[in-house]
């Protein structure tokens, strides 16, 4: 199996104005081509944005959504693609014909749609309908998954995506600097953003505090580590409407150390080389292997009726 070289990007997004953030993905994936890269993924809802989705009416919501493949941005990804010779991933949101609405993250090359995957657990908006199954698909020879934001806190679908295959799993997010009951959590004020010129360092300490950076990688590595996968970690930095976020955009070897990060206050991507050997050297991999599914199989599978929490979100109704 040939290495892939991929590319993962951080940019900040304009609410609502797919036709902005589709001319920075443009321009991000024709210097990632340049560099050589065979593939090059942005964040959760890069096109449309994200955070603003949560104040939106079901019918506005609607109105932004797309079809998928056949709307006018996935079409646009398809043709940027084909010019460039590579594969690019990216999220909007998606409606079908029965006005059901998603949470969608495509994958797309010059000759079409390759995989999409629809989140599993969405709560930005009431109206969304989480997806159903898990997504693996083939990139140059690799066996993919995608896990979007919330579905990689719950372990079991990174160990799932595994399983079925997946040797590269692309997680879109939209996260950090947001509320929880985690001890040191919480909102950055937007004003250093808009200064971030005067005193960068002080934003960078806040990004890369418990607010960010330092709680992200108390977990991250360790989706990699444990299952013997490359992670490529997608996440927006600037403002998404009213929230700041971090970007830290990262991709991460089957060891769970870094291989490449974006480290800008800026719109950035970084590029790196995977090959096969790390995977079947990997702690993951043996244990994967050594597993004894006869021991918790009736355990993992056992009914139960799933709560989701999401503290930032209780303001608008949804916990």
């Amino acid at each position: 199996m040939k290495d892939l070289r991929i590319s993962t990007a951080q940019f900040e997004n304009k609410s609502s104005d797919k036709k902005y953030n589709l001319s920075v993905m443009e321009s991000m994936a024709e210097k990632a081509a340049a560099e050589g890269s065979d593939a090059i993924a942005f964040h959760e809802c890069s096109i449309t944005g994200y955070t603003h989705a949560r104040k939106l009416t079901r019918q506005q919501l609607l109105s932004l959504a797309e079809y998928v493949p056949d709307g006018v941005s996935t079409r646009k990804l398809i043709e940027i693609a084909g010019r460039l010779n590579m594969a690019i991933l990216a999220g909007l949101f998606e409606k079908d014909n029965k006005k059901r609405i998603y949470k969608t993250y495509v994958c797309v090359d010059g000759n079409g749609l390759v995989a999409k995957h629809r989140k599993l657990h969405p709560f930005i908006h009431p109206a969304i309908t989480p997806g159903d199954k898990y997504t693996v698909f083939e990139l140059g020879g690799w066996k993919c998954g995608i896990l979007i934001c919330y579905d990689n806190n719950v372990v079991e679908n990174v160990r799932a995506t595994a399983l079925l295959g997946a040797q590269v799993i692309f997680m879109p997010h939209v996260t950090m600097c947001t509320p929880s009951p985690r001890p040191g959590s919480g909102f950055v004020d937007s004003q250093l953003w808009n200064k971030k010129h005067d005193n960068p360092d002080l934003l960078r300490k806040e990004f890369d505090g418990p607010k960010g950076r330092e709680w992200l990688m108390k977990w991250l590595p360790a989706r990699a580590h444990d299952n013997g996968i490359y992670v490529v970690f997608s996440n927006p930095i600037g403002m998404d409407d009213d929230q700041l976020k971090n970007g830290c955009s990262m991709t991460i070897d089957p060891f769970g150390d870094i291989m490449a990060e974006c480290r800008s206050l800026g719109d950035e991507f970084v590029t790196t080389t995977i090959s096969e050997d790390k995977i079947g050297k990997s702690g993951g991999y043996r244990y994967t292997m050594a597993r004894k599914p006869e021991l918790y199989r009736d355990i993992i599978g056992k009914e139960h009726k799933p709560v989701q929490k999401v503290a930032w979100m209780s303001e608008g109704g949804i916990q």
